[in-house]
């Protein structure tokens, strides 16, 4: 057998795992802009085109096994996700946690063993053990914990609720019917890569900002004066006029009453 044979013989036996086609989706483009035309929110524009990979974030398939199929970068997050292949045929994108590999064995249900991708009510789930993808309405989801590195931790269960030690410190009060996801998620250093040139900071679709006080009176409060001055005031203000120091901006939310301890 010739070199060239044994090249095409060993590429042939390498099996590539495609991803599930029923699983994304075209996410359009709008500038920021709304249906006038007017831009809504600044420093957004271009970005390169991708697809949307839609995530189980309810892991709602009970008592189904899945194997972990392949582990994906995902354009849309800093956390990579898991390709999931159920029992029964079925093909789901999750979050994936740290020490998930290909080939692993995974499940939801109410009573599973902890270990890292499985789900189940927190009621469940023992004291002091890590978890992401954390519902904050049973039944909607998980929204807490869901971005890379990210882990809350049960701190306690008291009554109907569950207290969670979030990623910003914060402590908080839970249902003890929402779901969890063992583990924490993975890609650490993701805050760590360096951006290496300008170019990859638009791919992403983020445009350069500019200070108030390098633009004209027109453009900006802070605009105008001859060569280098101040912003003229009292207050920095916003491009709208609004005071950015001093002023709060944090509305009273009726869910504020669980919040146990502030975030540091």
């Amino acid at each position: 057998m010739t070199e060239s044979a044994v090249k095409k013989t060993k590429i042939s036996k390498k099996v590539k795992i495609k991803s599930a086609k029923g699983l994304m989706e075209i996410l359009p483009k709008s500038g920021a802009r709304g249906a006038g035309g007017q831009i809504s929110v600044r420093h957004i524009g271009g970005r390169h085109k991708r697809l949307y990979r839609k995530i189980d974030f309810k892991r709602d398939k009970f008592g189904v096994e899945a194997r972990t199929a392949a582990i994906e970068y995902d354009p849309n997050r800093n956390t990579k996700i898991a390709l999931l292949y159920y029992t029964d045929g079925e093909k789901r994108y999750i979050l994936a946690p740290i020490g998930l590999e290909t080939g692993d064995k995974i499940i939801s249900g109410e009573k599973v063993e902890v270990k890292p991708g499985n789900t189940m009510p927190l009621k469940n789930i023992p004291i002091g053990v890590q978890v992401h993808n954390v519902e904050l309405t049973p039944g909607k989801g998980g929204q807490v914990a869901r971005s890379a590195g990210s882990v809350a931790t049960v701190a306690a269960k008291e009554g109907t609720s569950a207290h969670l030690r979030l990623p910003s410190g914060e402590l908080r009060k839970v249902s003890i019917e929402g779901l969890a996801t063992i583990g924490q998620l993975g890609n650490l250093n993701w805050k760590n890569i360096p951006v290496g040139k300008a170019g990859r900071t638009r791919h992403r679709g983020i445009r350069p900002t500019v200070r108030g006080v390098a633009m004209s009176p027109r453009d900006h409060p802070h605009g105008g004066g001859e060569g280098r001055s101040g912003i003229g005031r009292s207050s920095p203000l916003s491009p709208t006029g609004k005071r950015t120091l001093g002023k709060k901006t944090r509305k009273q939310k009726p869910s504020d009453k669980l919040i146990l301890e502030r975030r540091k």
